[in-house]
């Protein structure tokens, strides 16, 4: 018998692919580089024998195999064990369970964020934001009413309305268009259970007669500071029949429902593999835009109405996940997440949010859904930074037991909130205690730059670089505007929002003075007084009225710095200069070189902070 040896093709075409760098440096000194997820026409060169062993990727039954495909390109292998991983994308858990997360893991949720996932809870939070801020900044979700709850609202609204009104009633915590119906009597209404009820949005924008709504990928790296991305891409899913408004055809989930899940089994669905062409039930993002483009439609207007609508989405739900974060996690860096916001557009073209997903499909049944979701998580994982641990952070499991709520043993703790030092946390507290528009004391955050300062700056930079085809919209140079939606200002939104107003226009300049700074080493400690806040003469470039800023030593400071102590507050501040001083016209303010901000000829309005006590109804 002959055997035949057949060389793997695979190698073959392993050798015709673009070798990547395993690791991404840095634009800075002194900051550790990132690992590099590559795209299928790309293959990452191995690292070292010691190095790679720490590539370890806990699988979950949910990880899709769209992240399994991407990792494995990298070079990771899996594991069952619960302490020696370094990424997992898995179910979301309990908040409490979150602190068995290590230093240098990563895990694709954030604790709380059920807050916008969860649709009963996303209402509530938008309905808060809507009643303090009013319907112009927060009218683009449907009338909600949340049972057993809300029954008697619900019953006077249904009351007041029209003989033709449609509602639809959705399970609160249910996926795939389990569940939903669209209903127009009261007597259709369930009884006895847990339900939303929306106002119907029966005149949708129609193409070809049906129905459609946008599935839009948003990437929350950090909720302090917030930075936001959102894909340049997504899916457009239409309903598989046509659409009508009689009462008569609301039970036909195939007309009314856009859901991939549901329409997939109308004998009538037709797929599309071509991410370029506008034709069956699901289409790219980019094909529904030039579609409209080609019918006159300014597409650039939609999208920027539903940046707006995800930034205020997800800061509806800040005060949760930070409030978790803080309570649960050891360090911030193990956290980020990928949203799946569910839009869909009326006759006008004004964009709704219907649900926010925070585990959304990656299932690939097609050459469509692989073109975008494969780019988007590769963009994804690159973005999330991960960075190699020391071999001595990756300690075996304090017992024989490898629970996923084993206890801490170990490990080099990431500097935190709580390294801090007494300067930087009384200079977040100053920033923090302000209640005024003043522009020009707001910019004044970037005149002493302290090392968690540059820090923060860098990696934000550094984040940026790895964006792939994802764009931040938060922050950016004009995103001051939405920092007054948030419940409790945070000193790291301040900052990131003035770094991007100065250096928006020329980001050389910026990048430059960081690298100079990280060079110098600032970003890991220094004794350096032009980095030391309290030690500069702090004197607002304009004149400022004595009544406009004021330290209190006796009071408390908002929730985001509720660990700082009065008595490392008084020691410090009661060296810094009388600001009654500040009206005194011989006076001028003293910054180190390189780092002062030249007055704007039109300053942005900055936001009016406000303090409230945390959140008290999550979980």
């Amino acid at each position: 018998m002959t055997v035949i040896i057949e060389e793997p093709m695979s190698s073959e075409v392993e050798d015709e692919r673009e070798e990547k760098p395993a690791l991404v440096p840095s634009m800075f000194p002194h900051i550790p580089p990132t690992l590099y997820f590559s795209t299928d026409n790309e293959r990452v060169e191995l690292l070292p024998l010691e190095q790679r062993h720490l590539l370890k990727w806990k699988m979950s039954s949910v990880t899709p195999n769209v992240v399994k495909n991407t990792i494995t390109r990298s070079n990771f292998k899996v594991t069952k064990r619960s302490h020696d991983w370094l990424g997992c994308w898995g179910h979301h858990m309990k908040s409490p369970c979150f602190k068995a997360i290590r230093e240098y893991q990563k895990l694709n949720h954030f604790p709380g964020s059920f807050q916008i996932g969860r649709k009963d809870r996303l209402w509530r939070n938008l309905s808060k934001m809507q009643a303090r801020f009013g319907k112009r900044d927060f009218g683009f979700f449907p009338r909600s009413f949340v049972l057993p709850q809300d029954i008697k609202q619900l019953k006077k609204a249904w009351e007041d309305g029209s003989s033709r009104q449609k509602w639809i009633i959705k399970p609160p915590a249910s996926a795939r268009g389990i569940g939903i119906q669209v209903i127009h009597k009261w007597s259709q209404m369930p009884r006895k259970r847990p339900l939303l009820v929306q106002k119907y949005l029966h005149k949708p924008y129609l193409i070809s007669g049906n129905k459609f709504d946008l599935r839009i990928y948003v990437y929350v790296s950090s909720y302090d500071p917030l930075r936001i991305y959102i894909f340049s891409d997504g899916l457009v899913r239409f309903a598989s029949c046509k659409y009508s408004s009689s009462t008569k055809s609301l039970g036909n989930k195939f007309m009314h429902l856009t859901n991939y899940s549901v329409n997939k089994k109308n004998s009538e669905y037709q797929s599309n593999s071509d991410n370029t062409a506008c034709q069956g039930h699901k289409w790219a993002l980019k094909a529904l835009w030039q579609y409209l483009g080609s019918k006159g439609v300014n597409t650039t207007v939609i999208w920027e109405k539903i940046k707006d609508i995800v930034i205020k989405t997800i800061i509806a739900s800040d005060p949760y996940v930070n409030s978790l974060v803080k309570m649960h996690l050891r360090s911030p860096y193990s956290c980020h997440e990928l949203f799946g916001f569910d839009i869909m557009l009326d006759e006008n073209l004004k964009p709704w949010v219907l649900e926010v997903n925070i585990s959304p499909s990656l299932h690939s049944n097609t050459a469509l859904d692989v073109a975008i979701k494969g780019q988007m998580i590769r963009d994804v994982l690159n973005l999330a930074g991960f960075v190699l641990p020391q071999r001595d952070d990756v300690v075996p499991s304090c017992s024989s037991a490898s629970s996923s709520t084993s206890s801490v043993c170990g490990g080099t703790r990431e500097r935190s909130r709580s390294d801090l030092s007494t300067d930087e946390k009384v200079k977040r507290a100053f920033y923090l205690s302000q209640r005024f528009t003043d522009q020009a004391l707001l910019s004044s955050v970037l005149d002493v730059l302290t090392p968690d300062d540059v820090r923060v700056l860098a990696h934000t930079e550094d984040e940026l670089c790895r964006k792939g085809d994802f764009e931040r919209i938060f922050p950016s140079p004009t995103s001051s505007r939405y920092l007054r939606f948030f419940e409790h200002s945070r000193y790291l939104n301040i900052l990131l929002d003035q770094w991007g107003q100065k250096y928006s226009q020329n980001e050389s300049k910026g990048i430059h003075l960081l690298k100079t700074l990280c060079q110098k080493g600032v970003h890991l400690g220094t004794s350096d007084p032009a980095h030391i806040w309290s030690k500069s003469s702090y004197v607002p470039r304009q004149e400022l009225s004595r009544s406009s800023v004021v330290v209190s030593h006796s009071r408390r400071f908002p929730p985001d710095d509720d660990d700082f102590s009065d008595r490392e507050i008084q020691s410090v501040t009661s060296s810094l200069p009388d600001i009654s001083l500040m009206d005194s016209p011989g006076l001028s303010r003293s910054s180190s070189p390189g780092l002062s901000r030249s007055s704007s000829s039109s300053p942005s309005p900055g936001p009016i902070f406000t303090q409230s006590l945390p959140p008290k109804d999550f979980i």
